[in-house]
């Protein structure tokens, strides 16, 4: 049986992931350079996505609510290292109004804003506005909330869900009376995140604390998670940050403490956005497409009639709908099943190909003889071939199936977070002990480079600043290296620093990086 993708993993990830995006019916890139048309699939499965966070979201006592995609150039300006972050990905709003001039629509010179606008790259400021309003009292505090938005960074090298000017996200802020509290926040919506990755999208994660270099502008210290690729890359899936008192002095949040004192907030801030969908497909995916984990399929099971214009038809329909709306009276992964009936005028081969490209966790295919003999005639997506190469078809009495469904819904979700688990750990090097052994391990960031897939390398850091900081920037900048976080289970004993030699106060993971 051969490949369902015109180009492999191994031949060429890059030319593989969007070959993914287009045959699973993912996205389009829009007429705007650097944005994406998310088409219906792509939604489902981001709907799952933003579904169950929110119900995480508001276990933990968060509510929604919505800010103006417009922010005044003075909010940004109020906090100096927030806008050296973003000024070079700013988009920005400089009139209100379009004229006819010279037989030309163009933009209207006497049109100009009093004051420029941009368009959120991030809504710390706008909502430090608000948060300064609403905080009185320590009465107030902690003060929790989240936002469902778009937001707009101006990208260079767009690459769908990776990397596009506008992308969705949510940003959750929250405000809180003192450094202790603010913290415990920060590490619980990471430890959501973490979480989330794992039981939903099936993405082992590894949480830890960002470098001084790699935190968010104007944050005292940001956590991620991180996610290991196929291609062994990291992908930052999550962040949350600790923003300190940076923002409620640039926005005046203050609030009244029992004792009668007026006191600065500690704010955080955290999201993930639709990269996420990327890491499902670089995590997940195969020569064939896209392989979804149950929990965030639009479709878990899709049931495929074979039908030829004979009489026997109706009854082969009758079955798969009445097998369907069995499927749908279940519960599997915390929800009703989500079964679908593909009766589309087209060939059954092309439907199945059509579904295994698009990654549905299970596809059934409805014949003459499953209906005669009550049999249910099924592929799992992520075990679609058998060692011979033919396409691995199980059956089962119809009743059976049905009773096997749940459980083969919980077996395919945990079947690819094991799998992607063994590949990541399989992937962690220790034992590098200098900038020299990193180079011989990743090799420079060249065309002629050795392709063989490189994972993460653990190592010894000693945490430079400044200028011992700049100069291991430097080191690994030739290689296309980045540092990733410091994860939160270390070691007793660290060993030491790769860079200096000093002895370590943590461990620190290095790779390339999307």
């Amino acid at each position: 049986m051969g490949n369902a993708l015109p180009v492999t993993r191994a031949g060429n990830f890059a030319e593989w992931y969007q070959a993914v995006v287009r045959a699973a019916d993912l996205a389009e890139t829009s007429p705007v350079r650097g944005c994406m048309v998310i088409k219906p699939w792509g939604w489902g499965i981001w709907e799952r996505i933003q579904q169950d966070l929110d119900r995480r979201f508001k276990e933990t006592g968060h509510e929604n609510c919505y800010f103006p995609l417009f922010i005044p150039l003075g909010f940004i300006a109020k906090e100096a290292e927030h806008v050296d972050g973003f000024a070079k990905e700013m988009a920005v709003v400089t009139h209100h109004r379009l004229k006819t001039i010279d037989g030309k629509l163009q933009v209207d010179p006497d049109a100009a804003l009093e004051e420029p606008l941009i368009v959120r790259p991030t809504s710390e400021t706008i909502i430090g506005d608000a948060f300064q309003r609403w905080i009185h009292s320590y009465r107030d505090l902690p003060l929790l909330i989240n936002q469902w938005a778009n937001v707009v960074r101006w990208e260079m090298r767009p690459r769908l869900f990776l990397r596009t000017t506008e992308f969705l996200w949510q940003e959750g802020h929250t405000a809180h009376v003192d450094e202790a509290d603010a913290m415990a926040e920060t590490h619980r919506m990471l430890e959501v995140y973490r979480t989330f990755a794992e039981s939903v999208l099936a993405m082992p994660v590894i949480a830890g604390e960002k470098s001084e270099n790699e935190r968010f502008p104007g944050a005292v210290s940001t956590w991620s998670i991180e996610a290991m690729m196929q291609d062994g890359k990291a992908l930052q899936s999550g962040t949350s940050h600790y923003l300190g008192t940076h923002f409620a002095e640039a926005q005046n949040i203050r609030y009244q403490s029992a004792e009668g004192v007026e006191t600065l907030c500690h704010t955080t801030s955290w999201g993930v956005s639709t990269r996420l969908i990327g890491g499902v497909i670089m995590t997940h995916g195969d020569d064939d497409g896209l392989r979804l984990p149950p929990a965030i399929a639009p479709h878990q099971i899709v049931v495929v009639p074979i039908v030829r214009g004979k009489p026997e038809d109706a009854a082969v329909l009758a079955y798969a709908e009445s097998l369907v709306a069995e499927l749908r009276a279940l519960s599997a992964l915390g929800a009703p099943v989500r079964a679908h009936l593909d009766a589309k005028p087209a060939k059954p081969v092309d439907k199945r190909w059509d579904w295994v490209r698009r990654g549905a966790p299970v596809i059934i295919e409805v014949g003459g003889r499953d209906a005669d003999g009550g049999q249910v005639t099924f592929l799992r997506r992520d075990d679609l071939v058998r060692d011979d190469g033919k396409a691995n078809f199980h059956a089962l009495p119809r009743a059976e199936f049905i009773a096997a469904a749940a459980p083969l819904l919980d077996s395919i979700q945990t079947g690819l977070l094991t799998e992607a688990r063994k590949r990541r750990d399989d992937l962690l090097v220790d034992g590098i002990e200098s900038v020299a052994g990193l180079g011989d391990y990743f090799g420079p960031d060249s065309e002629d480079a050795d392709t063989a897939v490189k994972g993460w390398a653990r190592v010894g850091w000693s945490r430079p600043t400044g200028e011992g900081l700049a100069a291991v920037e430097a080191a690994l900048k030739p290689f296309a290296l980045t540092i990733r976080n410091a994860p939160l289970d270390q070691p007793a004993d660290p060993g030491r620093c790769v860079f200096t030699g000093d002895k370590a106060v943590e461990q620190i993971l290095i790779s390339r990086a999307y």
